[in-house]
């Protein structure tokens, strides 16, 4: 036992996952606790609460069947570390970073607090160069770029599992494939979905390193899978300078476990039960993205939020939207008419696409043909009311070119199926369908 380490045989009460130590002299918010019963398990957990000489640990594991007056709890007065090394490419882990790719855990170079170091604003890089998801709607229209955050927006339902399938194979920046690595952070998954993601991941040919967080398992690695995977990230971005994509799914469990574990607190709720810190603590998180100037390396953050009750302005995507810069959003409707990926280009935003496009990066004529299928989507998406009023007959030859167009864009340019297109050949089918339709590039 190091000095620093207090060993208690106080434990008062056992709720679940919860665990009630009394008379503590020392603790803090958030240390890493061991739990060590009489025949011999030893769980972890992290303080949650403390109130004058009794503290709340959240156990990460199975509870029933502790011995309270036996068994021992001891502060080791550290917090949370994530291991690092080069060798953690290519390996699986679960929301506790403990292997489950029966593999055995690598010797690690150095171990970094998982809550990470805050980036100094005036030593931040623009985000620029584009990185291809071999998504059309996603490329040619609203560009994901190196250093950027970037939320997808989906509802229940949705194929946004498939979406971020894709984006896991696809993913890669134009000409540096072999510095590129995508981290994958599952949160709260079922088993059905672990089995697809990991079938996924073994179909996977570049770099990468996986975080899977079970619906099963304790609900503090809800909150520590996105954090092991960004201290991942900025370790192999910022000193081995990989350009790390980090995709995360699903926030709204991150969410919903934030706000249990704001209840055992017994913190005054917010907005639909939520805790009033949510901002800023899913700021803590996406804000870890970004490029340093002078240095290699960039972190790019994708995360998936399946908004509840297909509520673009219930709390979690209302946040995400404020923190990050822009949005996917996917569309029950083209879903519905059997379009892959389902994402509805004009409420999407990529805010810093300007950055990405353009002569050396993706194409010079990029620019025009974005705007000018933008432009003409959205008049064939407004006369489609007319359409609904009048019927199609009794509308002007030129309206109704409009509406031929928007329905041959959803065909044709957004639906793709998991077909991968390069960025060339996004922008030719946008400028053949334009042509086509006798469209002028605007």
């Amino acid at each position: 036992m190091r000095l620093s380490e207090h060993i208690y045989r106080t434990i008062s009460s056992i709720r679940g996952p919860l665990l009630f130590v009394e008379d503590v002299f020392s603790a803090r918010m958030g240390e890493v606790v061991k739990i060590l019963s009489p025949d011999g398990r030893e769980m972890d957990g992290e303080v949650l609460k403390i109130e004058g000489d009794i503290v709340l640990i959240q156990v990460y594991g199975e509870t029933s069947g502790l011995d309270i007056e036996n068994s021992s709890v001891v502060f080791t007065d550290s917090i949370k570390k994530a291991p690092l090394s080069s060798d953690i490419i290519s390996r699986i882990f679960n929301g506790s970073c403990s292997p489950i790719d029966n593999l055995p855990m690598f010797i690690p170079e150095k171990l970094v607090p998982v809550t990470g170091f805050p980036m100094n604003p005036s030593a931040r890089a623009r985000p620029q160069e584009f990185i291809e998801t071999g998504f059309s709607s996603i490329d040619g229209l609203n560009t994901l770029v190196k250093g950027q955050k970037l939320p997808i927006f989906s509802c229940a339902g949705l194929p946004s599992k498939e979406l971020t399938a894709g984006i896991l194979k696809n993913a890669a920046l134009k000409g540096e494939e072999e510095e590129f690595v995508v981290i994958f952070v599952a949160i709260g998954l079922i088993y059905h979905e672990y089995s697809f993601y990991r079938n996924i991941l073994d179909e996977m040919r570049m770099k990468f390193v996986a975080f899977v967080n079970m619906a099963d398992e304790p609900v503090m690695e809800r909150l520590l899978a996105p954090r092991f995977g960004l201290t991942v990230a900025e370790y192999l971005a910022f000193e081995k300078g990989f350009d790390v994509l980090v995709v995360m799914t699903d926030m709204t469990n991150y969410c919903d476990a934030l706000r249990e574990i704001s209840t055992a607190r017994e913190e005054l709720p917010g907005r639909r039960g939520y805790p009033g810190y949510m901002y800023s603590d899913l700021a803590s998180i996406y804000e870890r993205a970004g490029r340093i100037k002078d240095m290699k390396g960039s972190v790019t953050i994708l995360p998936v939020v399946i908004m509840p009750e297909d509520d673009i302005t219930h709390p979690i995507p209302d946040l995400t939207g404020y923190i990050t810069e822009g949005q996917i959003v996917l569309s029950r409707e083209l879903h519905q008419k059997g379009i892959f990926p389902p994402v509805d280009v004009l409420p999407s935003l990529s805010r810093l696409m300007q950055r990405g496009i353009g002569e050396g990066r993706t194409r010079e004529d990029h620019r025009e043909i974005a705007n000018s299928l933008y432009k003409y989507y959205a008049k064939g998406r407004d006369l489609r009311r007319l359409e609904a009023i009048v019927g199609r007959e009794g509308m002007a030859e030129s309206d109704r070119g409009m509406l031929n167009f928007a329905d041959a864009f959803e065909r044709e340019f957004v639906n793709q199926g998991m077909i991968k297109r390069s960025i060339n050949e996004t922008l030719d089918a946008g400028i053949n369908l334009l042509k086509r339709f006798s469209l002028d590039l605007k």
